[in-house]
C-alpha cells in the first residue's frame, strides 16, 4: 500500500463527469477515479471546510464513528476491476468494512484519516506524470483552488 493525497476533484469535459484526484505522497503515479455530483460535492466540501447548518452523510458517518468510540485509522483504496474501484474502511477494532472510494475518501477528509492505494490499483490505473507534466498539474491545483460545490448540481 501506498500513502495517496487527495488534490481534490474536478469536473472531466466533455463527459461532464466530476472526478478526484489522488497523488502518491512519494512518487508521481496519479490515479484519477471518475465519481458522483454528491460525492464530488461531499469531497469539496471537507477539502474546502464547508460545514453544512445540518450533517450530511459523511458528517453523520463521522459523528457516529465519534459517538460508539470507534476510530477510522485508514482508507484503503484496493481494487480496481473494469473502471470500477473498490475501497476498504479499517478501524481501530481491527474491523473493516468495504466502501465505495468516494465515500471513503469524503469521510478521510473529514477524520483526517490517513488514505493508501494498492501497488496494483498504481500500477494499473495510475499515471505517471513526468517533471515535464508539472505545469498541467499546477493548472489543475489553480482549478481546484477556484472550484465551489456548487460547480458540481446537476443541471449546471
Amino acid at each position: 500500500m501506498r500513502e495517496v493525497d487527495v488534490l481534490g476533484v474536478r469536473v472531466e469535459m466533455p463527459s461532464n463527469q466530476p472526478i478526484v484526484l489522488l497523488r502518491e505522497t512519494v512518487g508521481d503515479r496519479y490515479v484519477p477515479i471518475w465519481i458522483g455530483a454528491v460525492e464530488a460535492t461531499a469531497i469539496a466540501f471537507a477539502q474546502q471546510g464547508v460545514v453544512p447548518p445540518r450533517p450530511l452523510t459523511h458528517d453523520l458517518m463521522k459523528d457516529l464513528l465519534a459517538a460508539t468510540g470507534a476510530e477510522l485509522t485508514e482508507v484503503r483504496i484496493t481494487d480496481v476491476k473494469d473502471g470500477v474501484f473498490f475501497a476498504t474502511l479499517v478501524l481501530a477494532s481491527g474491523a473493516e468494512v468495504s466502501a465505495r472510494p468516494s465515500d471513503s475518501i469524503a469521510l478521510a477528509l473529514r477524520t483526517g484519516t490517513t488514505i493508501y492505494c494498492s501497488e496494483e490499483v498504481l500500477a494499473e490505473a495510475g499515471i505517471a506524470a513526468p517533471a515535464e507534466e508539472e505545469d498541467e498539474v499546477e493548472a489543475f491545483r489553480e482549478f481546484l483552488d477556484h472550484v465551489s460545490p456548487e460547480d458540481f448540481e446537476s443541471g449546471q
